[in-house]
């Protein structure tokens, strides 16, 4: 069967069309990494990729005699076009007139019924007047039977079950489920440990380690109870799948950081919003300033979120400023809806000159200051406190008695014992009630600077513990195993906490800080309203009138009885 080498091509016609298949060069190119992920991250391109070209199948001549070699296509499309060939079929014209030609003193033709008994190879070309095989264009050889090794090459290729590519299919799909669990894995994991609060790694995650840390232990845990992750997971996995490393833990972190923020955004929407805004250092001494959006969403309920942390180089106004325009720029907030600020009463902050809130103020005009009004209370009654010198005294002496009450875990038993005793007794003498939550184990309770609700709860445990308080600094005085410093100032103590100047302080502080811890924890609540807030402040300090003008003789009473 003879075979014709034509290269004449139709004029304006274009085979195929020359393009970059960057998307197909990154798929495969996942497809390596997820099969090694240790290699290298710097692959060059291959050649044969970045030649790589698509065809056009409609465009393929059909008449052979108009075909150009199969080996002057590009070599990543050859196997395509021969393909799109074999779908395509040889061409056959069936109604062609086909001419007679002088062989000799015989007149010959083409016999169509030929295409019946050679059907699956046997073409012919009106252009050229000349048989052709289909097999043979395809995979031409050179030695042997060249015509049924051109045959055998054609079914193979046609042959999808054992195709390379096919093969190579199916296992980078394997592979590709497998790193889909593993991934999912680590995922859930680091889902659950974000919820909780958790810390992720341990001290030792060495594979002899009994603790390896949260993360490693949550995911041992989930590959022991499921069999579809043990599969791929810990040891079965690749070495050098590092699904489990710490950089792919803080990328999976700062991933539900980026989705949570994003579905907080879209939840403020385009409603109006205030922010609330506080700084401090972090442990390496980085100024950070945390941003919180306040918003009403679309069924009425107020949310307050936290969007994140920014590093600042200062603390001053405009560096503030720039951190906060930086962080409406990157989220599509938008200044014009901005209508409150919230920050602590620092001069940097809600200063009338030159401040944050000022600055706010020149750029948007509806974004008024609210001081947080638990937090105005915190600073008046340190300012009070500060100011008079018996309570700046009586708090210092408070703090001594909590300190050297509870220095060792030792004087905290033994303060126990002695409370339980005084309750065991009390409740056989009938002056302290029983019942549910009455006289739970408890200790003394250190305070705050700042937070003077803990100076409350400080005065509250110091009262229900006094005579027992008073039992553990004798016996620390008495107690020769102690040194001369510590049984000198709890002789000091011992004495001081029980002068009538001590009683009456701890009773008065007790009684004005109950009555503003009242109002503390009222004015914190997340559904307080501005109007219900002036109300409590008005009757917080109709409370503390009438203790003034109305309260000392019953005040004096219970400081007596108490003494």
């Amino acid at each position: 069967m003879n075979y014709s080498h034509s290269l004449q091509v139709i004029t304006g016609y274009q085979m195929f069309k020359s393009r970059y298949q960057m998307n197909r060069y990154f798929q495969r190119k996942r497809n390596v990494d997820s099969v090694d992920e240790g290699a290298s991250n710097n692959v060059d391109v291959d050649e044969g990729l970045s030649n790589d070209v698509e065809f056009d199948v409609t465009k393929l001549p059909t008449d052979p005699g108009l075909r150009i070699p199969i080996l002057d296509y590009n070599a990543n499309i050859r196997d395509e076009v021969r393909r799109a060939s074999m779908l395509k079929g040889p061409c056959q014209p069936q109604d062609h007139n086909f001419p007679k030609r002088q062989f000799g003193v015989t007149i010959r033709r083409f016999n169509p019924s030929w295409f019946k008994k050679f059907g699956s190879w046997l073409e012919y070309s009106i252009e050229k007047d000349a048989a052709y095989c289909l097999y043979c264009y395809l995979f031409r050889t050179s030695s042997g039977n060249a015509h049924n090794h051109a045959r055998i090459k054609c079914e193979v290729l046609m042959n999808q079950e054992q195709r390379i590519q096919s093969v190579f299919y199916k296992q980078s799909e394997q592979v590709r489920n497998a790193y889909v669990t593993h991934l999912n894995t680590s995922i859930d994991c680091v889902r659950v440990l974000l919820r909780q609060g958790h810390s992720f790694r341990g001290h030792d995650e060495s594979e002899d380690s009994l603790n390896p840390g949260n993360f490693l232990v949550q995911y041992q845990f989930l590959a022991a109870h499921n069999e579809v992750i043990n599969a791929v997971t810990l040891g079965n996995a690749p070495h050098n799948c590092k699904l489990t490393s710490p950089d792919v833990q803080k990328d999976i972190v700062n991933t539900c950081a980026i989705e949570t923020i994003n579905v907080i955004i879209k939840d403020v929407g385009d409603s109006l919003f205030s922010i609330l805004v506080d700084e401090s250092c972090d442990v390496s001494m980085k100024e950070q300033m945390s941003i919180v959006l306040h918003y009403v969403d679309n069924s009425g309920r107020v949310n307050e979120r936290f969007i994140g942390i920014e590093h600042v180089t200062s603390t001053t106004a405009l560096s503030l400023k720039a951190a906060i325009d930086k962080v409406f720029s990157r989220y599509n907030l938008s200044m014009s809806r901005l209508r409150g600020q919230g920050y602590d009463g620092a001069s940097n902050m809600q200063g009338k000159f030159n401040s944050l809130k000022t600055l706010i103020l020149n750029e948007s005009p509806c974004a008024f200051y609210i001081h947080c009004f638990a937090h105005q209370l915190q600073l008046a009654l340190v300012a009070v406190a500060k100011k008079n010198i018996p309570i700046t005294n009586f708090f210092g002496v408070v703090g001594n008695v909590i300190n050297t009450v509870g220095a060792s875990s030792k004087r905290c038993d033994l303060l126990r014992e002695k409370q339980l005793d005084f309750i065991v007794e009390a409740l056989e003498k009938g002056e302290i009630l029983s019942g549910r939550g009455l006289n739970q184990e408890t200790t003394l309770q250190c305070s705050g600077d700042t937070r003077w609700s803990s100076h409350y709860n400080s005065l509250v445990s110091l009262l229900a513990m006094f005579y027992s308080v008073i039992d553990v600094l004798a016996i620390i005085i008495e107690d020769e195993s102690c040194s001369c410093d510590q049984r000198f100032d709890a002789t000091n103590l011992l004495e001081l906490i029980q002068r009538f100047d001590f009683a009456f302080n701890l009773q008065l502080m007790r009684s004005v800080l109950g009555i503003s811890n009242e109002l503390s924890k009222a004015l914190q609540r997340k559904d307080q309203d501005i109007v219900n807030a002036m109300q409590l402040v008005r009757l917080c300090k109709r409370r503390l009138q009438i203790m003034r003008d109305e309260g000392w003789d019953s005040f004096l009473e219970e400081v007596c009885s108490f003494c």
